[in-house]
């Protein structure tokens, strides 16, 4: 199940995308893709893509995830990502900070 965001900047509403790459609304199932829904995933699992409403027209997408404080990334943290970068594999994960803007 693909999960999306769609709609103006600051008010998006949260959708999935079916198995034909259609946008299905999904906001009279959860609020937003965003804080406590994103623990509950699992819980969505059961709906049928196909009862949503489809989303008609072009729609600007927005952020994958909403309401997002913090972005903190892992990185070095398996041999092959280490390798790939041709740096040795760190004693311990490299631990670092991005915008928000960068998801």
């Amino acid at each position: 199940m693909k999960f999306a965001r769609y709609g103006e900047r600051g008010a998006e509403k949260p959708a999935l995308v079916d198995a034909n790459g259609n946008l299905r609304d999904l906001s009279a199932h959860v609020d937003d893709i965003a804080g406590d829904v994103l623990t509950r995933l699992d819980d969505l699992k059961s709906i049928d893509p196909e009862s949503l409403p489809l989303v008609e027209g072009e729609q600007r997408l927005g952020a994958c995830v909403g309401q997002t404080g913090k972005f903190i990334c892992i990185g070095l943290n398996y041999a092959d990502h280490a390798a790939e970068s041709g740096l040795e594999v760190p004693p311990e994960p490299i631990i670092f900070a991005k915008y928000t803007s960068a998801i």
